[in-house]
């Protein structure tokens, strides 16, 4: 009975330790332990919901959003001025603790009349507040982003694979970091290279982002909090809240960007 005992006991401690070490180094996880869902199905946007900035839920203006070649592609050949309809492109379900992969390039469409800063710059919003909860002139939702960047200028460093956080917070390096981005150690790519990204989420408690299959930025605790997003529905920003789950989507900025092979394993 005694040995028993002890056995179960160990059984328990070698579980939990092997949880934790899961969580604090995703290169341990198992790929075998459940099923691939795919996203995008390469051929439309089934599934898909856009929310752009001056319009309602599901007006995919100028036809942002469209399919090219197999991929998601943000396309502004049918805008004139941009006036600043930053967009987003969300998948039709919440999800909490999952590993997503997907991947992306640039493309050499940039609006002249978009903000300079979102030069060869989008990203995947996750976390996200429900796309039919964003009014119409609230120009971020209330999410963390996977920021993805490609190369401005020859020889200048400029990572992807990066944390920004509008009306969000994040816990980094044991303390909520005050700044709305938070770059990650990845090396920098150039705009017409397809890189792969990955983003580990455990709910409101540990996030990985990986580039290339490296790990190259990791905080904890996400949550509602900070400033960037305006002319929300102050009743759905309440700081302090743990954002234990919440809506995926695809970014549109000025930058003319494609995604392809999206898919998301729950965990």
């Amino acid at each position: 009975m005694k040995k028993a005992l002890i056995s179960s006991c160990l059984l328990v401690l070698i579980l939990v330790f092997s949880f934790l070490k899961t969580k604090e180094n995703p290169a341990s996880i198992d790929a075998g332990k459940s099923e691939w869902k795919v996203l995008f199905n390469g051929k439309d946007l089934t599934g898909w919901t856009p929310k752009i900035h001056h319009h309602e839920v599901g007006d995919n203006y100028a036809n942002t959003f469209r399919v090219k070649d197999g991929a998601i592609v943000v396309d502004y050949e049918d805008y004139g001025d941009f006036d600043n309809r930053f967009g987003h492109l969300f998948y039709e379900k919440p999800f909490s603790s999952f590993h997503l992969k997907w991947e992306y390039r640039f493309t050499d469409q940039f609006l002249e009349t978009a903000p300079g800063y979102t030069f060869r710059n989008s990203g995947i919003m996750f976390h996200s507040q429900a796309p039919e909860t964003i009014l119409k002139e609230q120009d971020w939702p209330i999410s963390v982003e996977y920021q993805m960047y490609a190369e401005e200028k020859e020889g200048v460093a400029r990572p992807t694979g990066n944390m920004c956080s509008p009306g969000t917070d994040v816990v980094f390096e044991g303390k909520i970091d005050p700044r709305h981005c938070i770059n990650s150690s990845s090396p920098t790519f150039k705009w017409d290279e397809w890189v792969k990204a990955e983003l580990i989420v455990y709910g409101d408690s540990i996030v990985h982002h990986l580039v290339n299959g490296d790990t190259v930025l990791t905080y904890s605790k996400p949550q509602i909090g900070g400033g960037v997003a305006n002319r929300f529905n102050p009743a759905i920003k309440v700081d302090g809240t743990p954002l234990k789950s919440g809506y995926i989507g695809l970014q549109s900025e000025g930058q003319g960007v494609m995604f392809r092979e999206i898919r998301i394993r729950e965990l």
